[in-house]
């Protein structure tokens, strides 16, 4: 099967991420999309497994297999995470509501590693910028400001929230370039320390509840199988 028609006929759930979703965007904002499809069980009788994920058919999207997407958001993957929270929602069939419904199940507090660990990876990014060019790039130091709020946020109330909010103007002003860079670090220090404090007070399980994902997992799987009888 060509890759591209699992997501045209077997997507499940599909938003639209990126600055559009965090209530970051502007003029000219490109529009992020990313799905969900979950593949035939048939299809994993042949040698030749379906891929894990497809980019495209259209532009600036991107798509998981369901197992995939489960399996990444386990692990605390913060991109794969804030998809589920997308405020803003393209498609979604029965079993994208059921994947909707669970999102809660994927959350704990591992995602403070996972999000403080991707956001210390952008920081080093941010200051091989500032020594080779003499300034960073400053849209991509408002998403990593953006992301340590998000990160904090989370582990004070057990919600993911991706909408920026009351940062919205300052964080645009950052990714003008308006907010000095000295005052842009303290900002990101400040909140890896909130994110560092909240941890151990956060609402948030030890662990995702993976066998609960498991048996969503498996039951649509079956489903999937007796459909193809």
């Amino acid at each position: 099967m060509i890759p591209e028609t699992l997501v045209r006929d077997h997507t499940i759930y599909s938003c639209v991420m990126g600055s559009r979703a965090f209530g970051l965007a502007t003029e000219g904002s490109d529009t992020d999309r990313r799905g969900v499809f979950l593949a035939p069980t048939p299809l994993y009788w042949r040698f030749e497994k379906p891929p894990t994920h497809v980019e495209g058919p259209g532009e600036e999207q991107f798509s998981w297999e369901l197992e995939r997407f489960c399996e990444l958001a386990l692990r605390g993957n913060p991109n794969i995470l804030e998809c589920l929270h997308s405020p803003l929602v393209d498609h979604v069939d029965d079993t994208g509501r059921e994947l909707l419904a669970l999102r809660g199940a994927f959350l704990s507090r591992r995602t403070h590693a996972t999000f403080v660990g991707y956001a210390a990876g952008q920081r080093r990014k941010l200051d091989a910028d500032l020594r080779q060019y003499g300034a960073p790039r400053w849209k991509h130091a408002m998403h990593l400001l953006r992301l340590l709020i998000s990160c904090r946020d989370l582990l004070r109330t057990g919600r993911l929230t991706l909408d920026a909010g009351p940062h919205r103007d300052r964080l645009l002003a950052v990714k003008r370039g308006e907010v000095p860079w000295p005052e842009v670090e303290s900002w990101m220090t400040r909140l890896r320390t909130e994110a560092d404090e909240s941890l151990n007070t956060s609402p948030l399980p030890e662990s995702p509840d993976h066998p609960k994902i498991e048996t969503f997992l498996t039951r649509t799987r079956h489903t999937s199988a007796l459909r193809a009888l």
